[in-house]
């Protein structure tokens, strides 16, 4: 079941399964600012990944000295969501423990998703709650890929990343099975804001990113004055991905990242793990603003 929100010139629309923001248009040009999910190069259009970013070492995650089977990214962008409450500009939706989660992830919880469209700007507020009596433990990550070029204007290399402010990235690899490699990085960019893209730079996978400062990402073009821009709070990590010669890019805010090869520690141990005590509550943000 999708759910439509409007808000002036702006239409966003969400679908139950995942949760996921599927279309996020301008409709006085018909622009639309979201990828449409073509299977040629990659069904996802902007999933929510929990309770796990990146793949887990062998596929399972550890727990107290037991072994689970959790696939890449986590169970939620696979898991139907239960749309709470929904008006002209804003949905709640709604993801509970149960016994098929709970068979891969031994955690009770309660993941929220809101949306809330105001003019061309949409915000997604997450909210995880722990609703147990102990202690549990999670990452949680955005996976927006929004199509480039924008509006079918100019070619893929006419358009850049725009930090917030200046940074010095330095690029995490990723092996074949999706686990990072020790030891093993490039600069990508050295004390600036602007990183020109290109497909070439997406030939080893996704850029990945640790604790980055700026806290907005902006795609532009040299080209066009059209550009979408994603800001963020409680995602200190960043991952940048397409695959081979897409007309797209992800820009991906996390809380965590993927193990490092070899990893066989409990997942309290995972790198940027978030813990939450009995009835805590873990909240963070993604906005998604065109122009």
């Amino acid at each position: 079941m999708n759910t439509i929100l409007r808000s002036g010139s702006a239409v966003a629309e969400i679908h139950s399964l995942g949760a996921e923001l599927v279309s996020f248009k301008r409709t006085d040009t018909g622009t639309e600012y979201m990828w449409s999910g073509d299977a040629a190069y990659w069904t996802g259009r902007s999933p929510v990944l929990f309770p796990i970013i990146g793949a887990a070492m062998g596929g399972e995650i550890q727990v107290d000295g037991q072994a689970y089977k959790l696939a890449n990214h986590g169970f939620a962008r696979r898991s139907e969501f239960t749309l709470v409450e929904a008006s002209e500009t804003q949905a709640v939706y709604r993801l509970s423990h149960s016994e098929n989660t709970l068979a891969c992830y031994p955690y009770p919880f309660n993941l929220f998703l809101t949306y809330t469209l105001s003019g061309n700007t949409l915000e997604i507020g997450y909210r995880v709650e722990n609703p147990g009596g102990q202690e549990i433990f999670f990452q949680l990550g955005t996976h927006p890929a929004f199509n480039c070029p924008i509006g079918g204007e100019g070619s893929f290399t006419d358009y850049y990343l725009e930090f917030e402010q200046p940074e010095r990235l330095e690029r995490l690899f990723l092996n074949k099975t999706g686990q990072i490699i020790q030891g093993t990085s490039e600069t990508m960019l050295g004390v600036d804001n602007k990183m020109p893209l290109n497909h070439e730079m997406f030939a080893h996978d996704a850029l990945v990113f640790r604790n980055v400062q700026s806290k907005s990402v902006a795609l532009k073009s040299r080209q066009s004055d059209r550009s979408v821009t994603v800001a963020f709070t409680g995602f200190p990590d960043l991952g940048i991905w397409q695959p081979k010669n897409a007309p797209f890019v992800c820009i991906e805010p996390w809380h965590g990242v993927a193990d490092i090869e070899g990893f066989t520690g409990d997942f309290r141990e995972k790198q940027n793990v978030i813990s939450l005590p009995p009835e805590g509550h873990f909240t963070s943000s993604l906005t998604i603003t065109f122009n």
